[in-house]
């Protein structure tokens, strides 16, 4: 059923979910986004991005570029930041954040494409970013995704992913944490199904991962992967 950590609904998330309303309040980043506009990431997208050590000169590649502060930080660093996202708010979005303030030092592209299907050729991305975006595509479309960020990654190139929450904790801690709230008289805060605690990622939140599991399909496409 729709909402549960399992479903058997393989149909993509509607790109119509992703309004200005949940780039706003419900997406990671957010406070930090409106505060400075752009100017400032929140700590966990700020750690991601210093994994990809993007430098002056490479072409980077956001895949699901949300409202576009990471593609700005990509360009201030001199990369050519290339953005991608299907929802059509979020293009908007993320060229108004990019180019802010007469733009950066590095070259800001955003297209509106599908994660499964990159319109670019081979092995033309030092780095490839996923942040906060494997949670949103059904297993089927990760798979996909991957494979694309593969082929457009350089040999020696760098694919960042950054996803939560973490389904482990979903499954097994959450349930612990909901029964001490409860008995703590707090239970209305803490909803059956976890996703509900903000309650769109009901809808859009229908493949969270774990470390392992993240792993184990990574390492399962490379073996599947004809050598480049």
């Amino acid at each position: 059923m729709k909402g549960h950590l399992a479903s058997n609904n393989r149909q993509p998330v509607d790109p119509t979910c992703y309004d200005e309303a949940y780039f706003l309040g419900s997406c990671e980043g957010y406070v930090e986004f409106i505060a400075g506009e752009g100017a400032h990431l929140s700590r966990r997208l700020n750690q991601a991005l210093q994994v990809a050590e993007v430098e002056a000169g490479m072409r980077v590649l956001d895949v699901g570029c949300g409202r576009g502060e990471v593609l700005r930080h990509c360009a201030e660093k001199g990369a050519e930041a290339h953005g991608l996202d299907y929802a059509p708010v979020a293009v908007r979005m993320a060229l108004d954040v990019a180019l802010a303030d007469g733009g950066a030092p590095g070259r800001v592209v955003v297209y509106r494409a599908d994660a499964k299907h990159l319109p670019f050729p081979d092995t033309c991305f030092s780095r490839v970013l996923m942040f906060d975006l494997v949670e949103h595509l059904m297993p089927w479309e990760l798979s996909q995704a991957l494979r694309e960020a593969h082929r457009v990654l350089e040999p020696g190139g760098r694919l960042v992913v950054h996803t939560a929450p973490n389904i482990w904790y979903d499954r097994f801690a959450y349930p612990l944490v909901r029964l001490v709230r409860r008995l703590m008289g707090q239970g209305a805060n803490y909803p059956t199904n976890p996703r509900a605690i903000v309650p769109v990622n009901v809808d859009v939140h229908v493949n969270e991962q774990s470390a392992l599991g993240l792993w184990w399909l990574l390492a399962h496409l490379l073996d599947s992967t004809e050598p480049r």
